[in-house]
């Protein structure tokens, strides 16, 4: 009877301290999302209703974290690349730009503060920069994926394939929509012709 009564118990902290790491998590994920790109030890314990202490139990310190936040973030965003781009037929070089763009938008808009919460600490965090280039590397592919055919024609033309990279980046899309002030609609109209006006510079577009 003490043997099931000692196993119950331990249970209940197993299951508590799970819901606890994921209060945790959720907080931070909360604080990002509102604005708040670095937000401290403090103040996420606060937001998930427990103590300072509770928050360094579950996670070693706030380089881990934020790792872990990263890790969901990418989990999550996953399935929306590497995949078939949406509503675009593969023979209409503009409709395949369109759906290019409409994709990016979608995942950028979704995950804009956790990558500049992300791009605020990876310098001092190997993790974090790690996960932001194979980020890159993904999105990447994604544009190989997309306009092969015209990355074909323009083989040896190097800088193609770099400047669809820059154009259709976060980096890009955060200058437009945070520095310049676009509104969502605009910046997405931008990013398309640019992506179009670099095919027609190299002189493959179709």
């Amino acid at each position: 009877m003490a043997e099931k009564v000692a196993a119950e118990v331990q249970d209940g902290r197993v299951q508590r301290g799970a819901r606890n790491r994921e209060l945790i998590l959720d907080a931070l994920f909360t604080l990002v999302a509102s604005g708040d790109l670095q937000p401290t030890a403090e103040e996420v314990a606060q937001q998930a209703g427990v103590g300072t202490r509770t928050v360094f139990r579950h996670f070693d310190d706030m380089e881990s974290l934020y790792a872990e936040m990263s890790a969901r973030v990418e989990k999550e965003i996953r399935p929306l690349l590497g995949g078939e781009l949406p509503d675009g037929d593969l023979g209409d070089l503009g409709a395949r730009v369109a759906a290019l763009v409409d994709q990016r938008v979608l995942i950028f808009e979704r995950i804009s503060p956790f990558l500049l919460s992300a791009q605020s600490l990876r310098h001092d965090s190997r993790f974090l920069a790690e996960s932001h280039a194979r980020f890159c590397r993904i999105l990447r592919a994604d544009l190989e994926k997309a306009f092969m055919p015209e990355l074909e024609k323009a083989r040896g033309q190097l800088p193609l394939l770099d400047g669809l990279d820059l154009v259709a980046s976060f980096e890009a899309w955060n200058r437009l929509r945070n520095d310049q002030g676009l509104g969502r609609a605009r910046a997405g109209r931008v990013v398309q012709q640019s992506l179009l006006a670099i095919f027609s510079a190299s002189g493959v577009s179709n």
